[in-house]
This record gives C-alpha cells, structure tokens and sequence, in this order.
C-alpha cells in the first residue's frame, strides 16, 4: 500500500515539474524570439544607432506565479471602437471578453480586445490583444504600459502567462505609432515580469 501511494505521489509530483518546466521553457522560448526579432536589420524596431550597440533586452526573472488562468467572461455583441495611439492613429478594436484573475493575493481583470483589420486575415484570426499598465510602468518597466499576446481559447478560461508582456514599438523608436492600454485595463500591482523598459543610447 506504501509503495502504491509512493508512486502515486511521485506521479502527480512529476507531472507539476513537468507542467512547471513547460511553462519556463515557453517563457525563454519568448525571450529568444524577440531578441532575435531585435537583433535582424529587417525586423528590428530600434534606432539605427541603438541597433549598432544593441546586445539583449533586458527581463525580469521568469516567475511562474505571474502565469494565471483567467475565467472569461465573453462579449459576443460588443460594438467596434477606435482605440487611442500614441499618434492620430485611430486602430478599430472590439471587445472580445473580461478575464478576471487572482494575482499576488488580489482578484484583478483586464478587458481583452480583436482588431478588426486582423479578424478577417487567416493568419491572424484567432489572435486577442492584451494591453495593460501596472505600478511598474516608469519604474522598472516602459513608462506607456506593456501588451501581451493571445490566442482564442476554445473554452471560457485563458492562461495569461506575464512573463511574455512586452513593450511597445514606441519603447524604441518614436516613429511608431501604438496603442495606448485603456484605463480599465490598469493593475493595481507591480507586475514584476516580462520586459523591462529599454536603456537606449
């Protein structure tokens, strides 16, 4: 009966690690993909001069209690807004649903968005837009807020993996013209993950 529960015990221990080390390689495989998107003349969104001396972003550890399953809450008749840039630059977005969450010991939500252009393009149609601001920004992390990327769930829960948020073109280059995170989307917390600001020339 000891060895039965043993291995029972060993089994559900080694699938958290296993779940544990999925998620931490995700995280990397996200920082070694935008590094390298940083690091090619064709995609980077850096200054000419900030390009020439640009080594790595800089992150803030990978934390898995900044990895949450949010429970949605959907709005299937949410009309088409025009959401703020940081130009004149009107994008259309509609809301897509409300994920509400625990983090660091406080329930939290963040409203979750689908541009119009990008629904109607295959490549892009099952992608969410979440942009957000927490108590990091201008003190650790870009002073305009973060964005995260998601992808349609097939159920009414979504992982928010935070340690994936990252900056804005407008972070590097102020030819860019992005979106300004909406004032619902506000976390009263520092938010201790992902991308930090960037330390230009």
């Amino acid at each position: 009966m000891k060895n039965i529960l043993f291995l029972i015990s060993f089994f559900i221990f080694s699938l958290a690690f296993s779940q544990e080390t999925n998620k931490f390689k995700n995280a990397k495989k996200f920082q070694h993909k935008l590094n390298k998107e940083f690091s090619s003349k064709e995609e980077s969104p850096l200054t000419e001069e900030d390009f020439a001396n640009f080594e790595s972003l800089e992150f803030y550890p990978i934390d898995s209690t900044y990895i949450v399953t949010a429970s949605l809450t959907l709005h299937k008749d949410s009309k088409p807004f025009k959401m703020k840039t940081t130009t004149d630059r009107l994008p259309v977005y509609r809301l897509y649903a409300t994920a509400k969450f625990e983090l660091k010991g406080k329930q939290h939500s963040l409203e979750i968005y689908q541009n119009e252009k990008l629904m109607l393009t295959p490549e892009y149609e099952d992608y969410l837009f979440l942009p957000f601001t927490d108590l990091t920004n201008g003190a650790g992390s870009y002073g305009g807020g973060r964005y995260l990327d998601l992808n349609l769930p097939e159920g009414k829960t979504i992982e928010i993996d935070f340690n994936q948020a990252y900056n804005p073109y407008c972070a590097y280059n102020s030819k860019y013209s992005c979106p300004v995170p909406p004032k619902n989307n506000h976390l009263d917390i520092k938010v201790q993950a992902g991308v930090k600001s960037f330390k230009g020339h």
